[in-house]
């Protein structure tokens, strides 16, 4: 059975840092491009980060760069995302989606879903 599992989200002051994990199961995970997505209140879904099957990563986000930073350990079919410098705009539903191999910045590419983990960011 396929299982994505986020964790880490909180509630965090403008300026902190969290980081966020992904523990997959039911796939060879080693061989998936893994993506985190976010989701605001009246927002539509984004990209945000992507790394892919040989460890390159992708930026989606281009507030993100130089604050987030995604990476994987395939010996514990985890994935990160490491959130640094946190702005309220940051504030979200976070998911992690896999699909074979190589990124996408299209979530309807994506086989797997985990339910998501809420990152609150105040001012």
């Amino acid at each position: 059975q396929v299982q994505l599992v986020e964790s880490g989200g909180a509630l965090v002051q403008a300026g902190g840092s969290l980081r966020l994990s992904c523990t997959a199961s039911g796939f060879p995970f080693r061989l998936h491009a893994m993506n985190w997505f976010r989701q605001a209140p009246g927002k539509e879904r984004e990209g945000v980060l992507c790394i892919d099957a040989s460890g390159t990563s992708t930026y989606y986000v281009d507030s993100v760069k130089g604050r987030f930073t995604i990476s994987r350990d395939n010996t514990k079919n985890t994935l990160y995302l490491q959130m640094n410098s946190l702005k309220p705009g940051d504030a979200a539903m976070y998911y992690c989606a896999a699909r074979s191999l190589t990124c996408s910045g299209s979530g309807s590419s994506y086989n797997y879903w985990g339910q998501g983990t809420q990152v609150t960011v105040s001012s």
